[in-house]
């Protein structure tokens, strides 16, 4: 199973959803986890990660995940060519490195890092940028380009993206 997280910040609380499908080409998810959670931080810039990682490991508690279920994140697994994490790596680490975590962020980010690839999807001329750990980044490139959908954004990531800026609480459904 592959999950998908984003979380959408509001005044008072942050919305952090997941969709799980069932392969890299799915058009519709199997499942949709959603909780809203009380911020716990201040935006700090560099340090993205201690704002969204508690978001998500809160969600990680409705889910049972599996040997072979692989993660995606909303922005950076690495920063730069020092290995310093982002918010996919520092999840790595928190699920004991147990599962492949997949960045993908819609925002450049200006430290060179031999490890993040340009993802171009559609006859967007917009990138996409791609980071990962435990798993293949090459591999996962070709995956990502080949997602399910015709623009820059595939489809479950855009529904994902929709989902978490819905004020209105999801619950877990099939």
């Amino acid at each position: 199973m592959i999950y998908a997280f984003d979380t959408y910040y509001y005044e008072n609380f942050a919305k952090t959803v997941c969709i799980a499908f069932e392969n890299w080409n799915s058009e519709t998810e199997s499942f949709i986890y959603s909780e809203n959670t009380e911020i716990t931080s201040d935006y700090e810039s560099g340090a993205f990660y201690k704002r969204e990682l508690p978001c998500i490991l809160s969600l990680l508690k409705k889910i049972e995940l599996q040997h072979g279920d692989l993660i995606i994140v909303d922005g950076y697994v690495t920063l730069d060519n020092d290995g310093k994490f982002g918010l996919g790596g520092y999840l790595y680490q928190s699920l004991d490195e147990k599962y492949p975590i997949i960045g993908i962020a819609k925002n450049g980010f200006n430290s060179e890092d031999h490890q993040r690839r340009i993802v171009l999807r559609g006859e967007s001329k917009t990138p996409l940028f791609l980071t990962a750990i435990g798993i293949n980044v090459d591999k996962t490139q070709s995956e990502i380009e080949n997602m399910h959908g015709n623009f820059r954004i595939p489809t479950l990531l855009k529904k994902l993206d929709q989902l978490t800026r819905e004020k209105d609480e999801l619950n877990m459904r099939n």
